[in-house]
């Protein structure tokens, strides 16, 4: 039986590799995406229907509807990859941007996850795939390093925090989940924002998919495909989960007024 797979952000970079490799790899798959023309130019290199267009804008509550009612099919595979980059501070962002990038980057991959893994846990096999960055990581930077993005930032990390926690509350289901987190991508991403990153060393979409996919092979929930060390982002956690656990009902000393 042909697996089913959807792939959000599906006309360029990282979400049309995805589509490519799917169906390469023999998955019959429904691609997401704003552009029409650039949906059928995909669905031209592969026979018999093995890409089903779907043009949704993931901005609006009517494409991010008609996605979630696709999801809702049999999927084998999600990948919530679809996104904008809004690089500024968050004084500088106009509200029009910031919704776009929230509705985008949060809202739309809830809401189609949830459509989805419902099926995922009654079927007992499924795979979901959140695609953020290591800008979710990004938050102690000084003021030195990078441009400002408060947004950006916040809204890969929520796809962190989400992914973690979906996982846990998905153990024993037979459904995975990863978040993906690559650094520079060598894609149009950040072209279409003005910004030129041709002189920065990127990784290729392709390499970024064959680590998202391995990925979920060997039961890694956050996979940082530029990150040669595999102890360091568990190092972060463990971290994460001391500060969690050292809660108390009582006030930290340091704040005791005497």
């Amino acid at each position: 039986m042909t697996k089913l797979a959807l792939v959000t952000g599906a006309t360029s970079g990282i979400g049309r590799a995805f589509a490519r490799r799917l169906a390469g790899d023999g998955y019959s798959v429904i691609a997401v995406g704003r552009r029409t023309d650039r949906l059928e130019e995909l669905a031209s290199e592969f026979p018999d229907g093995v890409i089903r267009p779907l043009a949704a804008d993931l901005s609006t509550i009517e494409g991010i509807d008609a996605v979630a009612e696709a999801a809702t099919e049999p999927l084998d595979l999600l990948v919530n990859n679809a996104g904008v980059a809004y690089y500024m501070p968050l004084a500088d962002l106009p509200a029009d941007k910031a919704r776009e990038l929230v509705t985008v980057k949060v809202l739309a991959p809830t809401l189609i996850t949830r459509a989805a893994v419902g099926g995922m846990q009654q079927r007992g096999t499924g795979a979901i795939i959140n695609v953020a960055g290591m800008i979710a990581f990004s938050g102690p930077a000084p003021t030195t390093v990078m441009p400002r993005r408060a947004v950006y930032a916040g809204t890969l990390a929520h796809l962190v925090a989400m992914s973690q926690t979906l996982s846990a509350e998905l153990e024993n289901t037979g459904v995975k989940v990863l978040v993906l987190c690559p650094g520079a991508v060598a894609t149009e991403f950040h072209e279409r924002q003005g910004l030129d990153l041709s002189a920065v060393p990127r990784m290729s979409a392709d390499d970024v998919v064959t680590a998202g996919l391995r990925g979920l092979e060997i039961g890694e929930i956050v996979c940082a495909p530029g990150v040669e060390d595999p102890t360091l982002l568990p190092k972060v956690f463990e971290a994460d989960l001391a500060a969690f656990n050292s809660q108390s009902p009582t006030l930290a000393t340091r704040y005791r007024v005497d």
